[in-house]
């Protein structure tokens, strides 16, 4: 009897020392500077949330430097102050990003993509009208397709920091948009159209119609299915209308 009482005693202790250690691991974790930790149980990130920290973290990837680039060599005054504007606003976008990246414990982006290096190179080797034109025409574009999505994932996310910062995204780029309108070179004509969402169960156009209310929802299938057709159309829309310049 006394050896079987030891040995729970040795037991009980180990598991003690056990649950200290992990309990002093993960109060060091989250003091280090940096660190960005799982989100909690319930609260994991879902495509559509992931797709609008992605989105607006590679749009502030390459806007920002594609602004400082029109701050120094725009050919208008307009342009020059509309690239410094957005790309001191699009500074402190990516920090609200960041922030709440961290605060999910979600991975995001650190470099454009080929495509948006591309765009950049574009812009570097223009000059003077052409550049202008691309300037605002690349960024024009680039914004019209991020914005319904902002809007989608605002209405239909479940998690507050997504919800807080879909705002803060809206804002920012609704602001960016008004700003390339009023230089007079964005081509209406030649914008892509609106992306919207094929009708269905889960569809914006069916919730709409069935005047569902507060419990309309919005599906994160619908939302990448507007994010890629935006992305799509904008393209070819951007390429015709540079190809005329």
């Amino acid at each position: 009897m006394a050896s079987l009482s030891s040995a729970r005693r040795r037991q009980v202790h180990r598991t003690r020392r056990l649950a200290v250690l992990l309990v002093t691991i993960a109060a060091g974790l989250g003091v280090l500077p940096g660190v960005a930790v799982a989100a909690p149980a319930g609260q994991q990130l879902n495509a559509a949330d992931a797709a609008l920290l992605n989105g607006v973290r590679l749009a502030g990837l390459w806007e920002m430097p594609a602004g400082q680039m029109a701050a120094e060599k725009g050919q208008s005054a307009k342009v020059r102050e509309i690239g410094a504007a957005i790309a001191t606003e699009h500074e402190e976008l990516d920090r609200l990003t960041v922030e709440a990246a961290n605060k999910l414990g979600a991975t995001i982006p650190t470099d454009p993509t080929d495509e948006q290096k591309g765009w950049l190179k574009e812009m570097q080797n223009a000059t003077g009208a052409r550049f202008d034109q691309i300037f605002v025409t690349r960024l024009r574009v680039a914004h019209g397709k991020i914005f319904p999505v902002i809007g989608a994932i605002r209405a239909s996310t479940r998690d507050p920091i997504v919800r807080k910062l879909a705002e803060d995204a809206n804002r920012f780029v609704m602001h960016h948009m008004q700003m390339l309108e009023s230089t007079g070179l964005v081509r209406w004509p030649e914008l892509p159209p609106a992306a919207l969402p094929a009708p269905g169960n889960d569809g914006l156009l069916a919730a709409a119609s069935a005047n569902t209310g507060p419990q309309m929802g919005v599906s994160s299938t619908v939302v990448w299915l507007v994010f890629l057709a935006a992305l799509g159309t904008g393209g070819i829309a951007t390429y015709r209308m540079l190809r005329r310049t």
